[in-house]
Formats: structure tokens, C-alpha cells, sequence
């Protein structure tokens, strides 16, 4: 049936009180809460559940069995209001699970705008996924992440609570991460996870020059690929780095690390 422009299969349970705008799509055998907001022209294929607090933009597209909204895995919450919001443009692929917040940060769990989530990720509760990023296959973030624009979380990869992706990093399949990730940073592996250098590839496929890439690994040699620690590495930046827009985003990340970085290096700087 429809009616005011929003498309219902007669088989899926739409509760009265949620809102769905113009040009919203529900599939058969959905099921949408009362507390849901959906905006324009999303697209809710067969059997996606949408429940909790949970406001979704608009164009986004939810494949079969991805399910939004449910509570939090934490053993604390007693059902208290704790919200989704999901930005415009994403894509969750099947059997794909986010998680409202608990009471523990912001009481929020919040995803930014075309991201795109493949099958079987994971997004826990009371974490902060930035805008552009790509989570593949049965990617999972534990509660209280956060990860930058335009970052990659591999296939298989798992990201432990409280830490943070940084903007433009990527992580190899089969990552666990267990600490913070350098912005523009390439990471693989576990136990110990380490860093392979820039992610050269990423970079420049948005857009970034060859003057600011090399800058960037004139940097990355100093963090990583030199006998210094990170606070005589930081030292070294400010002395011999000019001062500019990637250098500052490098030691803010650095200086706001509460769980310290992935810093183990491969065993040789990369050649790309």
C-alpha cells in the first residue's frame, strides 16, 4: 500500500507513531518502532528492523536483515533513552547491526554521511563513525569508538573499546587493534598490530598531492620509523616540521591519545 508517498509492503509492521517522510520505502517483513524517524527516500529492504530512539537521513539504503536501534550489549543498561543518529546517504548491507548508546559518554551513538557498512559489520554502542569511511566484511567496533572521515576498518577486523581510527587510516583484514591509529596511518596484523607506513593509495585517490604525501612520510619517519619515542618524536616534529594542517592534526591526535598509539613498525619503511 501507500499512502502520502511512503511505499509500505502490507506484510511489514510500521508502528503508528514513527515518521516517515515522502518517498520512504519499507520493505516486506520490516519491523519499525514507535521512536523512529526516517527522512527521505530511504530504502528499507526485507526484514530490516529499525527499533529504539533511531533517527536515519535521507537516500540511505538498508539491505535485508540489518537490524538498527537494538540495545546496547552492555550489561548496565536498564533501558534508559539513549539515541541513533544516522546521517544521509549509507549503506548497510546485510545482517549489518548498530546499537544505541548507553549512559556511560553522550547517551548517543552517532554515524555521519555516505558511509558504506558490507555484510556483518558491527557498530557498538556509544560510537562516533565520521563521514566517507568503508567498513568491510563483519567489521565490528567495540563500545566507545570513534573513527575519522574517509578511514577504512579491513575485513575480519575488530577495534577495542575507547580507542580511535584516525581520519584517512586504513586497516588491513584480520586487524585487532587495541590502541589509537595515527591519522593517514596504514595498520595490520595482531599481537602486535603494526604500522606499514601512509596510506599512500588512500591519499591520493582523494585528492592529496604528491608534495603533501611526501611531507606526510617525511613525518611518518619520524613517529614510526626512527629510534624515538613518541615524546622525543614530537619533539622532533615541532622542531624540523613546518607548521601546517597535517602536522597539526598529527600532534593533536598524539596529544589527546588516552589509550597511546600503534606504533610498532614494520620491519621496512614502505616504497610506494
Amino acid at each position: 500500500m501507500s499512502r502520502s508517498d511512503v511505499t509500505v509492503h502490507p506484510s511489514a509492521s510500521v508502528h503508528a507513531e514513527a515518521i516517515l517522510e515522502p518517498g520512504v520505502w519499507i520493505g516486506p517483513g520490516c519491523v519499525i518502532g514507535p521512536r523512529v524517524a526516517i527522512r527521505r527516500n530511504t530504502r528499507c529492504e526485507a526484514h530490516v528492523v529499525v527499533g529504539g530512539w533511531t533517527e536515519i537521513g535521507a537516500d540511505c539504503r538498508f539491505s535485508p536483515f540489518a537490524a538498527v536501534g537494538g540495545e546496547p550489549q552492555d550489561v548496565g543498561y536498564k533501558g534508559e533513552e539513549t539515541r541513533i543518529e544516522i546521517g544521509a546517504r549509507n549503506v548497510f548491507r546485510e545482517f549489518v547491526t548498530v546499537h544505541r548508546a548507553t549512559t556511560k559518554q553522550d547517551r548517543l551513538t552517532r554515524i555521519g554521511d555516505d558511509n558504506y557498512f558490507m555484510a556483518y559489520s558491527h557498530v557498538a554502542h556509544d560510537c562516533v563513525v565520521g563521514d566517507r569511511t568503508i567498513f568491510l566484511h563483519a567489521a565490528t567496533l567495540g563500545g566507545h569508538v570513534t573513527v575519522g572521515d574517509c578511514a577504512t576498518v579491513g575485513a575480519l577486523s575488530a577495534v577495542h573499546q575507547f580507542c580511535r581510527i584516525g581520519r584517512f587510516a586504513f586497516m588491513g583484514g584480520g586487524t585487532l587493534v587495541v590502541q589509537d591509529v595515527l591519522p593517514f596511518a596504514r595498520v595490520v596484523g595482531q599481537r602486535p598490530t603494526r604500522v606499514l607506513g601512509l596510506n599512500t593509495i588512500g591519499l591520493r585517490r582523494n585528492g592529496f598531492s604528491n608534495a603533501r604525501i611526501a611531507a606526510l612520510k617525511a613525518m611518518f619517519k619520524i613517529v614510526f620509523f626512527s629510534d624515538l619515542n613518541t615524546k622525543q618524536a614530537v619533539q622532533r616534529l615541532m622542531a624540523d616540521v613546518p607548521d601546517g594542517e597535517d602536522r597539526a592534526e598529527i600532534l593533536g591526535f598524539i596529544a589527546s591519545s588516552k589509550r597511546g598509539l600503534v606504533k610498532k613498525a614494520a620491519e621496512a619503511w614502505e616504497r610506494d
